[in-house]
């Protein structure tokens, strides 16, 4: 069982930067894959990154260069740097996580989510 608790949305100016976070527990070695999604209202959630446990990362064009997702294995957290924020960020994060015994499944763990709300 794996719980996802994610933090640091909140209100920002286009072009100004966030960091979002998302602490983990339980049994942590389960853990393969895991991502930020992101969802506006009425939306289909999509992926925006990913991060293998080698550490090779993948982002949507969309945020290449702007967006970073990084694991911290001794904090046990998932981190989302983001910058130069544009109104279309704006939607809810939430940071998956697909387990290694029932990988078939894709991101199977999830947490509540976080809301970024950027301002023109």
């Amino acid at each position: 069982q794996v719980h996802l608790v994610e933090s640091g949305g909140g209100l920002v100016q286009a072009g100004g930067s966030l960091r979002l976070s998302c602490a983990f527990t339980g049994i942590i070695a389960s853990i393969s894959i895991m991502g930020w999604y992101r969802q506006a209202p009425g939306k289909q959630r999509e992926v925006v990154a990913s991060i293998l446990s080698n550490g090779r990362t993948n982002h949507v064009d969309s945020v290449k260069g702007r967006f970073a997702i990084s694991r911290d294995n001794i904090e046990n957290t998932l981190s989302l740097p983001m910058n130069s924020l544009k109104p279309d960020n704006t939607p809810g994060y939430y940071c998956a996580a697909v387990i290694k015994t029932n990988w078939r499944r894709g991101y199977g763990s999830w947490g509540q989510g976080t809301q970024i709300t950027v301002s023109s």
